[in-house]
């Protein structure tokens, strides 16, 4: 038994021992736990400190150098938009271009047809041609210019005699007026009227 007391009473104090350096080692460490939870706080505030100096000094020039950087991005990005619209542009004008001469081929067409079946028309309802309407008036201009002439020249040779007849004529009435004997005026009244019967039905 008295081996075991000894190795009770030296467990017992190696057990004492442990846990009195084991309570040392956590006070320890319960002491030193807030310390390096401080020291930590006060690394991270002297790094933001730090961040914020850096980014002060450095701001300017960072805020310089990103609006060179915009600048270059915007007049890249201004220079393909400008491209592209001129690309679109040239399309665009091609495609409206093509369109239009599309569109007047089919008026043409349709405006050839459509005096086609109008000529067709008038032809079979026996109106004439503007070629032969254009061919009458010219034929009657000449016509009108040819009587003109032989109805001036006509005068012309038709009043001479005319004159000379007026002229003979002219004596023979101053004696047909002496032969004649002149009727004394009328003096008093004249007489009255008789009213016409109308017959009433």
């Amino acid at each position: 038994m008295a081996t075991t007391r000894k190795t009770t009473k030296k467990a017992t104090r190696t057990t004492t021992k442990r846990r009195a350096h084991t309570d040392e080692a956590s006070h320890a460490h319960a002491e030193a736990a807030p310390r390096s939870i401080s020291e930590t706080a006060q690394q991270i505030w002297l790094a933001g400190v730090g961040a914020f100096g850096r980014a002060q000094a450095e701001g300017t020039r960072l805020f310089d150098g990103l609006v060179r950087d915009g600048a270059d991005l915007e007049k890249t990005a201004r220079d393909f938009a400008t491209a592209r619209a001129t690309e679109v542009r040239s399309v665009v004008e091609t495609s409206v271009d093509q369109t239009r001469e599309r569109a007047m081929e089919g008026w043409e067409r349709l405006e050839s047809l459509f005096e086609d079946r109008v000529h067709g028309v008038l032809q079979q309802l026996g109106v004439p041609r503007r070629e032969e309407v254009e061919a009458l008036r010219a034929q009657v201009d000449a016509l009108s210019r040819e009587l003109r002439s032989r109805g001036a020249a006509a005068d012309g040779s038709a009043k001479a005699p005319a004159r000379k007849a007026a002229a003979r004529k002219a004596p023979a009435r101053k004696t047909a007026q002496a032969r004649t004997p002149t009727k004394p005026a009328r003096t008093g009244q004249a007489k009255p009227r008789k009213p016409s019967r109308t017959t009433s039905s």
